[in-house]
């Protein structure tokens, strides 16, 4: 791998490694659907005009499209989960993505898969389990924000593949927020709650920081690095995702204490990112 292949899978790692709990600090000061309706569309304001300057490009509208829905579905789902869970809990969950590509990928045939893959995903939903049966232990209202955050990993396996199809860059990129954005916002203004006045500090410095660098600069990033790289490769991110997210939980979350177990599957789940990756 180049460089800046590696530089490009580090930066996704590090920024949607500290999103988690980012969006847990933006949704304790402003209404959850509100505060994802002003994520991205923010997102899409910073876009807009660099890829009105950006050379023009043939797009596939109907994949865009689609894969922007996914999107909106993926992220409504990730932010009511972390109404129930820590960021780093949910982290952990999306340790589950690349089995559900694997099973994917093996009906629609866009990529091979190794045996090592498979072995390697069935580990870290055996992580999976034994969180799902801590936070099923200390309240069904956190075991209903496990189910929320794998719903949520479902989708954002759908738009990976969907996109791995598609050229990166600005215009592509824009349009993806755009529909993220546009789906998102229809459902927040249905839920029909405002913003809170005057903004609180903490929460709104989240939400700039989720907005330009957890959308604009990081899915750039990714869909720039899915065009170089395999999806497999670029699932294994799931599994880089919970050390960022775990530290910084153990440095700053306050409210959701974790257990043993928790951090038990966590390793157990980390422990698939070694299987998947292993040469022959």
């Amino acid at each position: 791998m180049s460089r800046a292949v590696v530089a490009a899978y580090l930066a996704c790692a590090l920024i949607w490694g500290t999103t988690w709990f980012a969006i847990r600090v933006c949704i304790a000061g402003y209404p959850t659907l509100l505060a994802l309706a002003l994520r991205f569309g923010l997102a899409f304001v910073v876009l807009l005009p660099l890829a009105l300057r950006a050379p023009r490009v043939k797009l596939a509208w109907r994949p865009l499209v689609f894969a922007g829905l996914l999107d909106a579905t993926a992220y409504t789902l990730v932010y009511l989960g972390e109404e129930r869970v820590p960021g780093g809990i949910a982290a952990v969950l999306y340790g589950t993505q690349p089995l559900i590509l694997a099973l994917l990928l093996q009906v629609v045939r866009i990529e091979s898969i190794a045996r090592r893959h498979v072995i390697g995903a069935l580990i870290s939903l055996a992580g999976v389990g034994l969180l799902f049966l801590d936070r099923l232990d200390v309240s069904p209202y956190q075991a209903v924000g496990v189910v929320l955050v794998i719903g949520s990993c479902v989708a954002a396996t759908g738009y990976s593949m969907v996109m791995k199809r598609q050229p990166s860059g600005l215009v592509p990129t824009t349009v993806f927020i755009g529909v993220t954005a546009l789906a998102i916002g229809v459902v927040a203004a249905i839920d029909g709650r405002a913003p809170p006045w005057p903004p609180p500090l903490a929460p709104t410095l989240a939400l700039v920081y989720l907005a330009v660098i957890g959308s604009v600069v990081a899915f750039l990033t990714y869909f720039w690095l899915l065009d170089r790289t395999s999806l497999l490769v670029t699932s294994t991110l799931v599994f880089v995702f919970p050390l960022v997210a775990l530290v910084t939980d153990a440095l700053f979350e306050r409210a959701i204490a974790l257990g043993p177990r928790a951090y038990l599957g966590a390793a157990v789940t980390l422990a698939g990112l070694a299987v998947s990756l292993k040469r022959r």
